[in-house]
């Protein structure tokens, strides 16, 4: 994007395609969260020194770490914070990146790859700090286990954790063999895995509301229903929307999958998909232990990955499967159950009280996509489903950088990010051929 100015072209609007303006969609967390009181939409003309575009993990983390350093934030979000991916998700929050640390040494090195493995670790720790804060009403739950639905996966497996014990001095995790696996997660699908520790699992949107009010709290201005409709570049970034112009030093972009038109660069390489949940009724204490062990959360190793927990009231979240489009399917909770009568065919008919979807932002690497353009841009999206704890880090980076300390921005931003093949306007025919190639490979 030069000089000129970027205009939203609403051709394909994932902010109001599959959802209702300026309201939650029906998810389980949306029903049980301890709401805001919403936040004025920004109107006139206002100054200040860093202006970010969109209230999920990354932008409210963005205006928190900012407004702690004395930074005069404004943040503006087109929808309530906590409307899009951040709110919404399985609440999964991993070490390390989206790639095993195998892949990152064969891409980057054994240094790189440490650097981006030290990244990954101090996100999962800032989650928890942040959690730990009486502004957040959720706890965090330790332990995630990766679970191989092939049994080739099961010896890579096992050498994975002993290269993380000893190369990467993580001694946190540890092999599940087949009976192990099956003792934790009562499904007759896996053949083994790991357990982690230090990972764990957390209410999205409850941890999104908490940023909102730590933000707030540090002196950051937050406006929803401000949705940006033009940015100009410059020596100072002029940001539009249709009550206001926004003048400031700094913009940061934290729009991941919703990016939409509003920068053309990104959105060549950020690419917006659908994903689903499920809520059962819920269990008792003692029916939730026969499913899952020990109020650990579970992802599979399928690259439409299933993932499932238990949330604090005892329901199981189910979350996965495909979609070939950007609508949301008529009936959620009929495409959901059937994955998840695959893997637990004790709950093949159990009660589902809420079912929704969500747009997440994906890069063909899997890996975050960090850029800085124009000098006084930053834009951090495309987390690949890690977005809980390597988006709420990517906050805490962009104020560093801001403020000059911009070492960890810099490893971010030197991971190559290509373009998606034909560019924005392609994604949609894209999106339904590589969805159908990933559900084929993940059933060969």
């Amino acid at each position: 994007m030069g000089a000129a100015a970027s205009v939203v072209k609403r051709v394909r609007d994932l902010l109001t395609v599959n959802d209702t303006a300026g309201t939650y969609p029906p998810s389980y967390y949306a029903s049980a969260a301890k709401h805001l009181g919403g936040f004025d939409a920004i109107a006139g003309d206002v100054s200040c020194d860093v202006c970010v575009i969109g209230g999920g993990f990354t932008g409210l983390s963005t205006a928190l770490h900012l407004a702690k350093r004395g930074y005069d934030v404004r943040l503006v979000e087109a929808q309530r914070v906590g409307f899009g991916a951040s709110g919404r998700n399985g609440g999964q929050v991993g070490q390390g990146q989206r790639l095993d640390q195998d892949e990152l040494e064969a891409k980057f090195g054994l240094e790189r790859a440490k650097e981006l493995w030290a990244i990954g670790t101090r996100a999962v720790e800032l989650v928890r700090e942040l959690a730990s804060s009486d502004l957040v009403h959720a706890d965090f739950h330790p332990g995630i286990i990766h679970a191989d639905h092939r049994e080739r996966f099961v010896r890579h497996s096992r050498e994975y954790v002993d290269k993380l014990n000893t190369q990467y001095d993580y001694p946190h995790v540890r092999f599940l063999d087949q009976e192990e696996m099956r003792a934790t997660v009562n499904s007759p699908v896996y053949f083994g895995g790991s357990l982690d520790t230090r990972s764990g699992h957390i209410d999205p949107l409850e941890f999104v509301l908490g940023l909102a009010r730590m933000a707030v709290a540090q002196g950051a201005k937050l406006h929803e229903n401000s949705r940006v409709t033009k940015i100009e570049t410059g020596a100072k970034v002029k940001i539009h929307t249709d009550q206001s112009c926004i003048t400031a030093d700094q913009l940061v972009l934290a729009c991941n999958g919703y990016i939409g038109d509003l920068h053309s660069d990104v959105a060549r390489r950020v690419m917006p998909i659908n994903n689903y949940v499920v809520a059962t009724a819920p269990m008792s204490p003692e029916q939730q232990e026969q499913i899952i062990k020990g109020n650990v959360a579970v992802a599979d190793s399928k690259f439409v990955v299933n993932y499932f927990r238990f949330s604090d009231d005892n329901r199981l979240l189910f979350g996965g499967t495909e979609s070939y489009g950007y609508r949301f399917p008529k009936d959620i909770a009929k495409q959901v159950r059937k994955p998840l009568g695959e893997i637990f065919p004790q709950l093949a008919d159990m009660q589902i009280d809420h079912a929704w979807g969500g747009t997440l932002g994906i890069t063909m690497n899997r890996l975050p996509h960090y850029e800085r353009y124009a000098g006084n841009i930053l834009s951090m999206s495309g987390f690949s489903g890690s977005g809980v704890a390597l988006g709420t880090l990517s906050g805490q980076i962009a104020a560093e950088a801001i403020a000059g300390q911009s070492e960890r921005f810099d490893v971010m931003a030197q991971i190559p990010t290509p373009h998606f093949p034909g560019g924005p306007r392609m994604q949609h025919p894209m999106l339904i051929l590589a969805m159908l190639w990933y559900s084929l490979r993940d059933k060969l």
